[in-house]
């Protein structure tokens, strides 16, 4: 039985749940925070429902790290599988961890870090960047984390907005054949940082980094579990933006809001349940590695991984999960369509009981391979950083639906507007909520008359938030995602949205990637439609003519291109994300260096070829 069988009794349906926890919320939150036995008292719900300023449980107090490290008869369940192609496997139980969280929180404290004190990392993946964080929440420090892979200059743009007391680093890793020495980048960062008091190095395979503590120094000293109970709202970490037209975003996230949504996100929506065991490949930088360290608050085993997760060939990830026997898989649409595109199999997963996607739009060709390969529900999510879980997604009372994202999750009034504000349906429109979610922001960084986020959010359509995506809600309220808002295509007066060419473009079996951008006239004319191509041979006036018949076939004339020029590679930001507007404005003239940050994309090259593409008048 799922737990959201025993939430839901009462209920005829998952609608009918739904409509009760958006206009019910302060019922139905305290109903989550019962149900999951929060430690920690209430006396309010909602000091205020205001968007944006909604006060969540005021007066309540709670710590994250808490209910994450588990009651002492957890102590011998498996709590963390770490695989690495810098080291060895190791894992951990909920015991073991437990101690190396109260060993770190301890040497944290001789180092004079405290509540609201900022401590940042430079790891990867690994149980030592999940017990730090941990630490670090147990007694109110503030957490923030950069991957490994990120330039020098990307952390300092993001670490030096908040003014670190205590930097955490490794020295370099191993990425497939590939061995990375990061020390330069290192000391750059030590530079770039003149708050930092502390640098702990985290000996990683053959990489040490330059410190003043090693990680061994800092777990020296065993101490006991405690963790400080902390308002509803205290920061637990900041997230950033992708950064890629300025300096990022510095969101931050509160203990309170992130328990909540972590448990309703995990149990009712993933379906985790104790004893499972998580695998969802994601670096430190990335969103979903918060929400699948989450994973911890349902007792359930994580699997840590960092690496090439197509290192030796594509099925590494699908025998990895076997290995590790994982009830929930999670990927990308990307993997698992190049999967089908190379007829690779998933092989035999006995334990697997859903498939977690996100990142982009899945078309649904990719969901027909999934189900036939893997024969368990595909739980496709969206979401994103600023609220670290997901708006839409499946549950176990919804059978998924072949190219729609489910249902809209408990508590998230979420639905579609048009341009006036009215909600639609079966049309595209705004991705729009209309009431206030716990996980949403504490704020920005440095934004202390919330201007910035209310510009980032709420201008649009005041006092309902408007996140950025275009999709289209049915009658069921299942959605499908058409891509952002601000890179929709506009011919004629009609929206396109991007995701929905793209699935056309890459099922053709000559096509490996492609960028999409309309190029409006000044003048008011129609403007010029151009796709940008990656092919596996010629882009000659044949596969142009073969792109242009499916595009007008399977969607319509209008999604049909005036321009197909090939490139050699689609730049993306470092999670994995199609550059479409700033591709568009370099188009249009603009200087790469105002356009996009070098540090912030993974491959500046692709860049700097679409210089070469100025638009022809």
């Amino acid at each position: 039985m799922s737990e959201l069988d025993a939430f839901g009794r009462g209920f005829s349906s998952y609608e009918e749940l739904w409509h009760w926890s958006v206009t019910d919320l302060e019922g139905f939150w305290a109903k989550v925070w019962d149900h999951f036995e929060v430690r920690g008292s209430y006396d309010r719900v909602l000091g205020s429902s205001e968007m944006p300023g909604a006060a969540w449980f005021p007066g309540a107090e709670l710590n994250y790290a808490e209910h994450m490290l588990g009651l002492p008869e957890d102590a011998e369940r498996p709590a963390v599988l770490a695989y690495s192609q810098t080291r060895a496997p190791l894992s951990l139980t909920f015991g073991e961890l437990a101690e190396q969280v109260a060993r770190a929180r301890a040497g944290l404290r001789r180092l004079g870090v405290s509540r609201g004190d900022r401590v940042v990392a430079y790891l990867p993946n690994i149980p030592e960047t999940l017990v730090a964080f941990l630490a670090c929440a147990s007694l109110g420090a503030i957490w923030a984390c950069c991957a490994p892979e990120f330039g020098a200059r990307s952390v300092i743009d993001r670490f030096a907005q908040i003014e670190p007391t205590v930097l955490l680093t490794v020295g370099g890793y191993t990425y497939g054949v590939k061995e990375v020495d990061k020390s330069a980048d290192v000391a750059v960062i030590r530079a770039g940082l003149p708050s930092v008091r502390h640098v702990i190095g985290v000996s990683y395979g053959q990489y040490t980094a330059v410190s003043d503590m090693s990680w061994p120094e800092l777990l020296a000293e065993p101490g006991p579990p405690e963790f400080d109970r902390l308002p509803f709202a205290h920061p637990l970490y900041v997230l950033f933006s992708s950064g890629t037209t300025g300096l990022p975003k510095a969101i931050v996230h509160g203990h309170g809001g992130i328990v909540l949504e972590h448990l309703k996100a995990h149990a009712f929506h993933l379906d985790t349940r104790p004893g499972d065991r998580l695998l969802w490949h994601t670096t430190t930088a990335w969103m979903m590695w918060n929400v699948l360290v989450s994973g911890l608050l349902r007792r359930a085993a994580i699997v840590l991984t960092d690496g090439n997760p197509q290192f030796p060939d594509l099925g590494a990830q699908w025998r990895l999960a076997a290995e590790a026997q994982v009830s929930l898989f999670g990927t990308s649409p990307a993997y698992l369509m190049a999967c089908r595109a190379a007829g690779v199999e998933a092989g035999d997963l006995p334990r697997l009981r859903t498939l977690g996607v996100t990142g982009s739009p899945l078309p649904a060709e990719g969901f027909d391979w999934a189900t036939e390969q893997l024969g368990v529900p595909v739980n496709s999510l969206s979401g994103g950083t600023d609220i670290c879980s997901a708006f839409v997604a499946g549950n176990p009372w919804v059978p998924p639906r072949r190219g729609e994202l489910t249902a809209p999750c408990l508590g998230v009034d979420v639905t579609a507007f048009d341009a006036a504000g009215r909600e639609v349906v079966g049309e595209v429109g705004e991705l729009v909520v209309r009431r206030p979610m716990p996980s949403m922001p504490v704020g920005f960084w440095n934004d202390p008359a919330h201007q910035r986020y209310r510009a980032a959010y709420f201008d649009t359509y005041p006092g309902v938030w408007r996140h950025g995506d275009w999709v289209t809600m049915s009658a069921e309220r299942g959605f499908v995602i058409s891509g952002r808002s601000d890179a929709t295509l506009n011919r004629g007066g009609v929206r396109l949205g991007t995701a929905e060419l793209y699935a056309v473009v890459e099922e053709l079996p000559d096509v490996d990637d492609s960028l999409v951008v309309h190029l409006e006239d000044v003048d008011g004319g129609p403007g010029e439609l151009v796709l940008f191509a990656v092919t596996r041979g010629t882009l000659d006036d044949g596969l142009r003519e073969r792109i242009r018949r499916a595009l007008r076939e399977q969607l319509s004339p209008r999604h049909v291109p005036d321009r197909i020029e090939g490139v050699p590679a689609v730049p993306r930001t470092l999670t994995g994300k199609k550059l479409e507007t700033p591709i568009k404005q370099i188009l249009r003239g603009r200087p790469i260096a105002e356009v996009i940050s070098a540090d912030a994309v993974s491959d500046y090259a692709a860049v700097e070829a679409f210089a070469k593409q100025r638009r022809r008048e």
